[in-house]
């Protein structure tokens, strides 16, 4: 009798351990449980600067260097081609062209297969010229802007917001989230331009720059400090504007001072021209002058964001420069991305010459990480919605 009353307490001492346990594990369990919402918490509270400079450190160089080329592609799908690009050079974005469109489905599949496959720790930025007039792509499949002097010639100030509006959703909507407009050059030698009159130009482009922001894509001014008096087409070769600064900053760089000073940086671009201002840099045009890009853009007005370059393959500067050297002098004057947009080969030559100068010390690691957290922080506020 004894003996069994002992073996009775035994079991219940294993069982009241085995409970013990099975609770201790629980609370454990929670424990960690806890721990593990609080990481989350503390994550998510972080500020946008934090979570910035978390992707930064974590990047290898040749990704940093990636979100500072933009490139165009070729054909209507991924390919092996683009898909290289993308995955061998870490390019942080697209530039898309009617090469790249047949119809709104393919583009929208286009877009998808892009993000999905660019394997990078952020997401692409994927641009299209959509101006208005005869600036647009995929004219026949979408309904077209009207151009700019057409929307500036009615007076009617609020049909800029509206097309833009209406822009910015068809864009979405395929899954472009950068739109290279509102060209913000007072006058030119086509239809781009609002009007001729500066005080026009700044109430047509602050009212597109609403609109654009409603839909939260992100817009680009351009052609800073302004082509307007331009005589000869970049796309084809160099010239020059040759007024006194005080006149360009009363006529042609107003436009872009009051975006600047109103609006949030990190909601746009601003695409510098290939033209030069003597002026302003009597050696080098503005893509390239360190003296416009950052002394007068960053410095004078001020302007925090993105500085992205036009297109490197314009004779204004392809004529006159390697693709090797090119991309170098534009980071080093003051452009957070180098825009190539049609041969793979000089997109590989652009991101080269960066990478060599980067490891020969040319370009400082301090310079690369200003340039990449600029553009995380728009894709972070930007591409996540």
């Amino acid at each position: 009798m004894r003996k069994q009353k002992i073996i009775g307490i035994v079991i219940i001492i294993v069982i009241v351990l085995a409970i013990l346990g099975i609770n201790n594990r629980n609370i454990f369990n929670d424990n960690e449980q806890i721990i593990q919402d609080k990481q989350q918490i503390k994550q998510e509270n972080l500020t946008i600067d934090k979570k910035v400079d978390q992707i930064v450190e974590s990047m290898s160089q040749t990704e940093k260097l990636g979100q500072m080329v933009m490139i165009g592609i070729q054909g209507t799908k991924v390919d092996d081609d683009s898909l290289y690009m993308l995955n061998q050079y870490h390019m942080g974005g697209v530039i898309l062209f009617d090469r790249n469109m047949e119809s709104p489905e393919q583009v929208k599949q286009l877009t998808s297969d892009l993000q999905a496959q660019s394997n990078e720790k952020v997401p692409l930025f994927i641009g299209i010229d959509e101006e208005g007039g005869d600036v647009v792509r995929m004219a026949e499949k979408l309904t077209p802007p009207p151009s700019q002097k057409e929307i500036g010639s009615t007076g009617d100030i609020e049909q800029a917001k509206t097309w833009a509006v209406k822009t910015a959703k068809s864009l979405k909507d395929m899954g472009v989230n950068v739109n290279f407009a509102p060209v913000a050059d007072v006058g030119s030698n086509d239809k781009r331009s609002y009007s001729t009159d500066t005080n026009t130009v700044i109430d047509f482009v602050r009212a597109a720059t609403k609109g654009y922001q409603q839909e939260n894509i992100i817009y680009s001014l351009k052609h800073f400090p302004g082509i307007g008096k331009g005589k000869v087409d970049s796309h084809v070769d160099s010239s020059s504007i040759d007024v006194a600064k005080e006149v360009l900053m009363a006529e042609d760089i107003l436009p872009f001072k009051t975006i600047i000073d109103e609006n949030d940086p990190n909601d746009y671009f601003i695409l510098v021209s290939h033209l030069k201002y003597p002026a302003l840099d009597e050696e080098y045009p503005a893509s390239l002058s360190s003296k416009i890009m950052t002394d007068l853009l960053r410095n004078e007005l001020g302007y925090k964001g993105i500085i992205i370059t036009d297109d490197m393959e314009m004779g204004a500067v392809a004529n006159h420069n390697d693709f090797r050297s090119i991309g170098v002098n534009a980071v080093k004057a003051g452009a957070d991305i180098v825009l190539v947009c049609h041969e793979y080969k000089h997109q590989q030559e652009v991101y080269l010459g960066l990478l060599d100068a980067v490891n020969s010390g040319e370009i400082s690691q301090e310079r690369i990480d200003e340039s990449v957290k600029r553009i995380i922080k728009v894709k972070l506020l930007h591409l996540y919605q």
